[in-house]
């Protein structure tokens, strides 16, 4: 008889399907002790813990989201070299698809464990994004047991998968309030009921998986041994005890004590040590090489048969490579930090009383490299990678393997030949890092700039001698060029200096406030008569900073490269504000120097900053700043000095206040799910004794008087109250100010992303609630704002002698603080809370198909304002002569985010509402626009419209300057994949803007004519009734960018 060939076929592919499916691995009790095998065949685990994380990215980064054929290229870099040294599993977290477990697996015989978090890093519990996991809360069980099940049906049949593994040292997540390490509660137990909950749910999960899948073993994660008899009462279904355990040269008894307390199998997930040495304060290759090895004979000795415990199925080394971003989480991903962040006695070689030793981003066997354009990075082996690699060619199930012939192989291998090994890719990296004295920065900037319109008073050509700028239609060009030259003296020291110099500088550019536009030519008053100077400036510092991180304290010095705020530290009124300021500090030449202390040891706690202007505006100031928990208490005291009165302001976005004195003090602790937050201000000193006015009465029959700034204006109050409890956040604060006593505007975020915030200012009385909402994805969060000035503002008609009060030639002003009544709701659509919508960089970070926000504010105004301060175009300060009127206002808000695939974005971001000018002018706008960023591949597109808006800087709005339309739509591409923020890389790019211009928009003419010396230029005759004019400008550009 005949056999079909489709037949044979058929059962030829059936067998080869069911034969990737039946792969059986299990945990088996010999007389010899545990063992794992696979297909029955016994597997000692030769493991690794791997990631991917490029420098400057954390773990909002994730490898799974690029494109295949960057994610391939990824793991042919690094697989093939972890299989160069003998490693057979990787442990990995969930969320590698299994399509790429498969292909690590049959591409290099890796597995890989899978690991399930178990809500360690926090949980998204029905809409609501918890940072600390309460596994008393059935809801919380519910959720994991339904996580790991599906993890379970996903991963179940994927060839490579060796076993699961549930969380990570999740036992210091019921001590510890955050991802980074801190000291290990070897001995406090803060919750006996929490762990109970906690290995309960691990074990209801084990079993849940179990009755899905029973082809791989499922394990836990726990920190070292603590709450071993939790385990052994609440976890018997689990069949493997993983530890991460840290205790140096030796694991010490845990073989023992998991073999007598629990009865199981031991698997290490994490060990090892890092490659820095605290005290010598430099890379120490040998020291890491010593310590993994002698971690990894242990594990052999306690194999099954090896003579010892027999209970330990291998292990996973801690880690491949380094990771750049475990020290601030957020903050330096670009610096290789060697901040040690706990101690542990068990690293004697660089282990000292009273400090920390341990340095978490330096536990790689391999050393990072820069990241390339792809977004691929090269890795650079330590000695201890080529010590494990002689040390997993070790086999215990391998016939006639003994403690002795363990003893003699470990024994000849010499670690002097591996760190000689290590030299070269040591020398290689530092080849790229640039060593102690390196070029850090090589940018060039090359622009052209084609302009024209229509009605303007922009010439055709340029005047000669003319500085009014834009100085003619047509044609020009420029170049800009950054070089930075970068120090490293010591690992714990580095400096970093930028210089800008200009090529030729273009004048004719419709915005024309920019960095290089101190190049333009300008005339100088000298003895023999004004002087046209056309070489200005040509080479300028751009930016500098420095660190030292010494064991007493950090210092670290910034000029023009900003700083954080401390107002998550302690600073409730707001003294020591944030300084990035992104493109305006170029915009307006604009600086911020000083540096900061951060003290350690003993003087932990304290911090100072110190310089000629911390922030952008302020005077010459110094700041110290002390904190301290005591019992259940936050404890917090800021001083704040200023040294002298600050130089000439350069726009109203930051003009300097009168020279002033501060002292705060604040408390904060928490009752179950209340929050109380208590605070005291003294500030204004030196204001007192200054006159000031304040007016009674009504129009045509006002009272000017005149008082003086006493003691009794330097205080304020300031108190807080929260409530956190499943969907619902609510909070409400108040403040009283005294006249002079300011603080400062909230740097904080207090559950959402409201816009009404207290302002700090001095000078009112306010009051404001707020609350949120969770409704699966959605939030709604209502809002309120009540604040009135102590005195109001001088009324615009006041007669003389009266005046309106401005903040530079009097004590205070009502400004941010005038009477208001305000409401806000926020609503917002966040699939992906665990990427908030409202952190500072959810641009780079967000990861949801689409997310939204929309926020609608209304703000009752009954009163004026006093007096702004101003600039006109040639940057010159006066103070504007009256305010504009009492106006309620309006806005709505809206963003927009769409990731849609890694080659794929974007990010929209609109607004609607009318508006007042800063100025006098009594105007009321009604504005709409927004603009629309989209990423494709290595593609940006960026196009914003505006409807009867101001334009780009501080005196359109100060003078009230609009145009009817505004339009730019810029396209480029670069080298690697785009940026969503403004940073320097390289790319070409072509930019057109085009705005319509009416009788209330700069440089519109139609009868060009103006009345002398009068800013902005005022017309001889009416400009209603003529049409629009128009202005328009093309802008290539090529930007270089070679450096960090």
């Amino acid at each position: 008889m005949r056999k079909s060939p489709v037949l044979f076929y058929l059962f030829f592919l059936i067998s080869i399907i069911s034969s990737a499916q039946m792969e059986k691995i299990a945990v088996n009790k010999t007389d010899q002790g545990f063992k794992l095998e696979v297909n029955g065949k016994d597997f000692f685990i030769k493991g690794m813990n791997w990631d991917y994380f490029p420098i400057g990215t954390n773990y909002n980064y994730s490898l799974w989201k690029q494109s295949d054929d960057l994610i391939a290229a990824a793991l042919d870099r690094e697989m093939s070299m972890l299989k160069n040294m003998g490693i057979n599993a990787i442990r990995q977290y969930t969320g590698v698809p299994p399509k790429w477990v498969k292909y690590i697996y049959e591409k290099y015989g890796i597995y890989t464990m899978l690991n399930h978090s178990f809500g360690r890093y926090g949980l998204n519990v029905d809409g609501t994004w918890y940072p600390n996991t309460d596994y008393g809360n059935p809801k919380v069980q519910a959720l994991l047991l339904k996580e790991t099940k599906e993890m379970t049906e996903e991963y179940k049949n994927t060839p490579g998968v060796l076993m699961f593994l549930l969380g990570n040292e999740n036992n210091y997540g019921l001590f510890w309030r955050g991802a980074e390490t801190e000291n290990i509660p070897v001995v406090d137990r803060k919750s006996t009921k929490d762990a109970k909950f906690l290995y309960k749910s691990f074990n209801d999960a084990a079993l849940a998986m179990k009755s899905i899948d029973q082809s791989h073993p499922v394990a836990i994660c726990n920190g070292d041994l603590l709450f071993l008899d939790i385990i052994n009462e609440e976890c018997k279904d689990v069949e493997v005890l993983g530890i991460n355990i840290y205790r140096g040269i030796s694991f010490g008894d845990v073989f023992d004590r998991v073999k007598k307390e629990y009865g199981k199998p031991v698997m290490f997930t994490e060990f090892g040590s890092d490659a820095f040495n605290a005290l010598s304060n430099e890379e120490d290759q040998q020291g890491q090489a010593n310590y993994d090895l002698a971690n990894w004979k242990e594990i052999f000795e306690n194999a099954a048969g090896m003579g010892k415990a027999g209970n330990c199925l291998g292990g996973f080394t801690f880690q491949f490579s380094d990771g750049w971003w475990k020290t601030g989480q957020t903050t330096d991903l670009n610096i290789h930090n060697s901040l040690a962040s706990w101690s542990n006695g068990g690293y004697l070689f660089d282990f000292a009383k009273g400090e920390n030793n341990m340095n978490e981003e330096w536990f790689g066997i391999c050393a990072k490299g820069p990241t390339n354009e792809r977004g691929l990075y090269e890795l650079f082996p330590r000695a201890a990678y080529y010590a494990l690699k002689e040390a997993n060619k070790f086999n215990p199930f391998q016939q006639g393997a003994s403690p002795q012939s363990l003893d003699t192989y470990f024994n000849s291998i010499q670690m002097a030949d591996m760190v000689l090994k290590a030299r070269g890719d040591k020398a290689a990296l530092e080849s790229l890092s640039k060593g102690k004295i390196a070029l850090s920065t090589l940018r060039a900037e090359f622009s052209t700039y084609s302009t024209g319109g229509t009605l303007i008073t922009t010439p055709s050509q340029a005047a000669t001698g003319s500085t009014t700028y834009p100085d003619k239609l047509g044609f020009d060009r420029m170049e800009s060029f950054f070089i930075g030259v970068e120090g490293n003296p010591a690992p714990n020291m580095k400096a970093n200096v930028v210089f800008n110099i200009l090529g030729n500088v273009a004048t004719n550019p419709i915005d024309q406030i920019f960095y290089e536009n101190r190049g333009f030519p300008q005339t100088v008053n000298t003895p023999n008569g004004p002087v046209l100077q056309t070489d200005n400036n040509r080479v300028q510092v751009y930016s500098a900073n420095y660190e030292w991180n010494a064991k007493a304290f950090d210092l670290r010095g910034f000029y023009r490269t900003g700083h954080y705020h401390w107002g998550y530290e302690g600073d409730f009124f707001g003294l020591y504000p944030e300084a990035n300021y992104g493109p305006n500090l170029d915009i307006y030449n604009g600086e911020i120097s000083g540096f900061e202390i951060d003290g350690k040891k003993g003087l932990s706690g304290f911090k100072a900053a110190f310089g000629p202007q911390l922030w952008w505006g302020a005077n010459p100031a110094v700041l110290l700043k002390y904190s301290r928990k005591v019992g259940k208490f936050d404890l917090a005291a800021v001083f704040h000095e200023d040294i002298a009165n600050a130089g000439a302001a350069l726009t109203s976005i930051a003009v300097p206040l009168p020279k002033t004195r501060r002292a705060t003090l604040y408390t904060k602790t928490k009752i179950k799910d209340f929050g109380i937050e208590l605070g005291g201000i003294w500030g204004g000193q030196p204001l007192n004794g200054r006159p000031f006015q304040y007016v009674t009465g009504s129009l045509g029959n006002y009272i000017v008087y005149d008082d003086y700034i006493t003691w009794k204006d330097n205080w304020g109050a300031k108190v807080k109250f929260t409530f956190s409890k499943g969907p619902i956040n609510w909070y409400a604060q108040a403040s009283s100010m005294g006249l002079v006593a300011n603080g400062g505007g909230d740097n904080t975020r207090t559950f959402t992303g409201w816009r009404l915030k207290d302002n700090g200012s001095g000078n009112q009385n306010n009051v404001l609630t707020g609350l949120t909402y969770t409704i699966k994805n959605f939030q709604i969060a209502p809002n309120f704002l009540w604040q009135k000035p102590i005195v109001g503002p001088v009324p615009a008609a006041v007669q003389a002698p009266g005046r309106l009060r401005n903040i530079i030639d009097d004590p205070f002003a009502v400004r941010a603080n005038r009477e208001t009544i305000g409401s806000e709701l926020l609503i917002t659509y966040d699939p992906t809370p665990a990427t908030w919508m409202y952190e500072w960089n959810n641009d780079e970070v967000e990861d949801a198909k689409f997310a939204f926000n929309v926020d609608f504010i209304y703000r009752y105004l009954p009163t004026t304002q006093d007096a702004a301060i101003g600039f006109t175009d040639k940057r010159a300060l006066f103070s504007f002569p009256a305010s504009a009127p009492a106006q309620n206002l309006w806005e709505v808000n809206t963003r927009i985010v769409s990731k849609l695939n890694p080659s794929f974005g974007l990010i929209a971001n609109l607004f609607a509402g009318n508006a007042q000018a800063n100025g006098s002018d009594a105007r009321l706008i009604h504005r709409y626009g927004g603009d629309v960023r989209v990423i494709h591949k290595k593609m940006k597109y960026v196009f914003t419209g505006k409807v009867n808006d101001w334009g780009p800087f501080d005196y359109y709005r100060d003078f009230n300057l609009t145009f009817p339309l505004q339009f730019v739509l810029d396209v480029s591409t670069t080298l690697g994949k785009p940026n969503w923020f403004i940073l320097p890389n390289t790319r070409i790019g072509i930019q057109g803007t085009w705005r319509s211009l009416d009788q209330y928009s700069p440089r519109y003419t139609p009868t060009n004519t103006f009345i002398p010396n009068t800013f902005p230029p005022q017309p001889v005759f009416s400009p209603v009734g003529f049409p629009n004019g128009s202005e328009w400008e093309i802008r290539t550009y090529i930007k270089l960018d070679i450096g960090k």
